[in-house]
């Protein structure tokens, strides 16, 4: 039973993964439509990846500076352990993994649902939400495996004694399992800040170049600023989210 208790999260997790991946592989094979479609699919797709890409090299450095102030500080603590630095990393890990999956599927699910939307809109429901589906259950997936093998990990490290002491194994190993939800969130949420002024910044260009001195409206495919701003959105509201 004691197994079910330790292993059963991680089981789930693997199994929302697995799950995640079925929903990808589906939205990757509908039709993208016509030859101008994808070209801006892909112009889209190409500037939310590169620009995830560019922010994950800053957080980065970010991620190590808080893992050694955290375990510095958690070392000598009572009732903590240094390895709440570990907690923190493989937070950050699994969070910029989801964040990864979710714009790669979500990018790839955006022009499917606009060309499935010119036959009706119940075909553009069922692609955009298993797109959306991709990027909730590869959250929830690897919380559940990172916070799951890390409980199972800390159990053998510490034990798992309780007496009411702030000292005692299970106390201890919370309290270092609270790393792991401040590395996730500090990911999601410069991913969401980051691409929300990214996506402002491009709105705003868009309005003023476009609309104001070439008088082309905001969204027209002859506004480049419109590819930044979709971008944008991409990054805010997928990897942010």
């Amino acid at each position: 039973m004691e197994a079910l208790y330790l292993y059963g999260p991680i089981g789930a997790g693997v199994l929302a993964l697995i799950y995640a991946f079925i929903k990808a592989s589906w939205v990757a094979k509908q039709d993208p439509g016509n030859e101008r479609m994808q070209n801006i699919g892909k112009w889209i797709a190409d500037g939310a990846m590169a620009f995830l890409a560019a922010e994950y090299k800053v957080l980065g450095i970010f991620v190590i500076a808080v893992a050694i102030i955290l375990g510095g500080s958690n070392a000598s603590l009572e009732g903590s352990s240094f390895m709440i630095a570990v907690s923190f990393v493989v937070g950050a890990l699994c969070s910029a993994i989801a964040g990864y999956v979710g714009m790669k599927v979500a990018t790839q699910a955006n022009i499917r649902t606009a060309h499935a939307a010119k036959k009706g809109l119940n075909g553009a429901l069922q692609v955009a939400f298993s797109g959306g589906a991709v990027m909730g259950l590869s959250v929830v997936g690897l919380a559940l495996i990172g916070l799951g093998g890390l409980f199972v990990l800390y159990k053998q490290m510490y034990g798992f004694t309780y007496t009411g002491k702030s000292t005692d194994a299970l106390m201890v190993t919370l309290n270092v399992l609270s790393g792991f939800s401040l590395g996730a969130s500090s990911i999601a949420l410069f991913a969401r800040v980051g691409g929300g002024i990214y996506t402002k910044a491009a709105d705003v260009g868009a309005d003023l170049v476009g609309k104001v001195e070439a008088g082309i409206p905001e969204d027209h495919p002859l506004n480049p600023a419109t590819i930044a701003d979709n971008v944008g959105d991409n990054v805010g509201d997928v990897a942010g989210m």
